[in-house]
């Protein structure tokens, strides 16, 4: 309990909490205040729980809280709901502690699972508003958004734990960049230096057999060890074929045919048994139970409602299974007694061999571990260079006196245990009473100087333990009313005495705080006028930031402006320097030394284009008039083309005719008066 309450103390400091809490203030709280701890906790998973419980109805609280944990999947320590459900409205410590310790340990998972609470916990629907019209299909579209919802959460986690990240990725190229570069640097560098060497070709190609016998080092030195662990593996096969081999003759000795056929037909029904009906058994129960879960699988996810449905199936199907029985057991035969007998015994002997071949697995496992075990510990006493292996009486005799040594041993350290359990209960309840007690004392303490009298509690102690000195003189002197009144007496005085030591310090202190009390209100004063005289300089600080930065604006757009015009007063004098130009080409006597005007480049170029535009226009005019009969002539040429073209497949199928027929009409004329008979223009 103690360790738990440290903790939660511990994790309620650290951010976001940030609670000033200790382990006496926090277990004094009272159950109001630890629900609203609670709630803040449960505001850090989910902002929606962010309430004052004081402005909460407890059964809102209760319900908001149940709610949560459900959501979360907290599962309570006792089994009692009813204890839980209670302890927890009334805030009992023994409940919410273990609750603030569960929370405080998984606040990212809790806060994922919170997050996806909002957008996977289904609405339950009454059934008779179900079965309204529209309410279906919305409800499947809402199904529907929720799996999509799941899968692009899914693919989202996914993208975020494959490691990928653009910006890491960019930096690490950017670093592998200025690595290249580096590089390239430095071998440019080397380069240089060797090329000044004389034997630079030799000693580069001696550097470069040098690194690839390096690699086929490094090559011989893998296929080297790879060799060798195929050795260990071998030797480790070898050794377990000789203990089988071992186990095998000592098996045989003093057998004979009959005793080995025995055993080859025991292992042989074992084997039969396993092979033919507990394989098949076991094989069809597996796919059993994976046919189950693929369909739970392919099932949507459950609400309390489905839930519900599924428990009411349950109990109507299990209620029909008894009636069942019931009638079974009423309607059969009671004389019929001799194949309920046979079942009976057939069960229990299926149940046997099943115990049997269980507890023949078991122990083949168990022979198995044991004989490999045995080998390692073997091949490590072999390596140690260990002495013999004791064996038969010897070893059982070793093995007694280890045995009664190993539970004087656990004796031993279960007492050391106990002891040092009780030294930290001890130690821990010793540091709780002194910080209580430094606590109680540090308080009386300032209640003392409060009231003015200080030192009331050490004269407390010395009374009491002159009580407790008085006590044993009376329990020692037979308590007799003279001493009790000589002690009474001596008491008195010294209270008389303290009071009087104490009286001028009480005096004293009297005026110290008076003066405290004036200094206190002469320093209230002063900081009130500090902080007047802060918060004008603050607001006038923040005028004259105003107006530097006015100013400054009004600088930059006065040289901006400044800048503007000394480039037109550029361009101006430019200009200025052009017409100058101008007017000295016009004034000028020399007509060798004078340059030409800008109006009679201009002039001339305003001829040419002139000219240029007359000769477009001549050529325009032309075309014009030339488009008519140039379309006529064209089309002539095109009929010339096509009466060509007629006369050759004219002239083709005449001269085809005449070979073919061996003469005619026109067997007998030339090709010539053929052409020109039919040539028309």
């Amino acid at each position: 309990m103690s360790e738990q309450l440290k903790y939660i103390v511990q994790e309620l400091a650290k951010e976001p909490f940030s609670k000033t809490y200790n382990l006496i203030s926090f277990d004094s709280l009272e159950p109001l205040q630890l629900l609203q701890v609670l709630t803040d906790v449960l505001g850090i998973i989910d902002p929606k729980q962010k309430v004052d419980i004081r402005e909460e109805a407890p059964d809102q609280t209760a319900v908001r809280m149940f709610n949560t944990l459900r959501i979360l999947k907290y599962k309570p320590p006792t089994e009692d709901v009813q204890t839980f459900r209670g302890g927890l409205v009334q805030g009992d410590k023994l409940i919410i502690y273990p609750i603030l310790e569960w929370l405080l340990k998984r606040i990212p998972d809790l806060q994922k699972r919170a997050y996806l609470a909002r957008f996977l916990v289904k609405v339950d629907v009454p059934p008779e508003i179900m079965a309204e019209d529209p309410i279906p299909d919305l409800y499947a579209q809402y199904e529907e958004a929720m799996d999509q919802f799941k899968e692009m959460h899914k693919e989202a986690e996914g993208l975020k734990n494959s490691g990928f990240n653009t910006g890491e990725i960019r930096k690490d190229i950017s670093n592998m960049e200025d690595e290249k570069e580096q590089l390239i640097k430095r071998v440019e560098r080397l380069k240089r230096k060797v090329e000044s060497h004389p034997n630079s070709t030799t000693m580069m190609n001696v550097a470069r057999n040098l690194r690839l016998e390096r690699d086929r080092e490094k090559k011989l030195a893998e296929q080297r060890q790879e060799q060798s662990m195929l050795i260990q593996h071998e030797d480790q096969k070898i050794r377990r074929l000789q203990s089988q081999l071992h186990d095998t003759r000592q098996a045989a000795v003093g057998a004979n045919a009959e005793v080995m056929l025995q055993r080859l037909e025991e292992e042989t029904r074992t084997n039969k048994y396993i092979v033919m009906e507990k394989m098949p058994k076991e094989m069809a129960q597996q796919k059993k139970i994976l046919l189950n879960l693929q369909k739970v699988v392919a099932e949507p996810a459950m609400g309390q409602s489905d839930l519900d449905k599924l428990h009411d199936q349950i109990g109507n199907l299990t209620e029909e299974i008894k009636q069942l029985v019931e009638k079974k057991l009423r309607t059969e035969d009671t004389t019929d007694n001799k194949s309920a007998l046979f079942k009976q015994q057939a069960a229990i002997i299926a149940s046997k061999k099943e115990g049997a071949f269980r507890d023949f697995r078991d122990v083949r496992d168990t022979y198995h571990k044991i004989s490999m075990e045995l080998e390692q510990k073997q091949d490590v006493a072999k390596e140690a260079g260990g002495g013999e292996v004791l064996k038969g009486e010897d070893f059982k005799r070793y093995v007694n006196k280890l045995r009664s040594k190993s539970t004087i041993y656990k004796k031993k350290r279960q007492e050391i245990a106990e002891i040092r359990a009780e030294l930290g209960v001890l130690s821990r309840t010793e540091q709780i009473l002194s910080q209580r007690d430094e606590f109680i004392t540090r308080s009386l303490e300032a209640v003392e100087n409060k009231k003015g009298v200080s030192g009331y509690r050490q004269t407390q102690e010395e009374l009491e333990k002159v009580s407790a000195v008085k006590s044993e003189l009376d329990e020692k002197k037979g308590k007799t009313l003279e001493d009790i009144s000589d002690m009474v007496q001596r008491l008195t005085r010294t209270i008389a005495a303290k009071k009087n030591s104490l009286a001028p310090i009480i005096k004293e202190l009297r005026p110290m705080r008076q003066r405290a009390q004036e200094l206190t209100n002469r320093h209230t004063e002063k900081k009130q006028a500090y902080d007047t005289a802060a918060a004008g300089l603050e607001s006038n600080m923040a005028k004259l930031e105003q107006e530097v930065r006015a100013y400054q604006e009004e600088c930059s757009q006065e040289e901006s402006r400044y800048h503007y015009l000394h480039c037109m007063m550029q361009m101006v004098e430019v200009q200025q320097r052009k017409v100058a130009d101008e007017m000295k080409a016009y004034t000028s006597a020399d007509p060798y030394a004078r340059k030409k005007t800008y109006r009679e480049l201009y002039q001339r170029k305003v001829q040419e284009q002139e000219n240029l535009g007359k000769g477009l226009r001549e050529q325009q005019k032309s075309v014009r008039e030339n488009h008519g009969p140039s379309l006529r002539q064209m089309k002539m040429w095109k009929d010339v083309e096509r009466l060509l073209e007629c006369k050759r497949h004219c002239f083709e199928l005449s001269g085809g005719l005449g070979g073919g027929l061996g003469g005619g009409v026109y067997g007998d004329q030339p090709p010539a008066v053929l052409e020109e008979d039919r040539l028309v223009m």
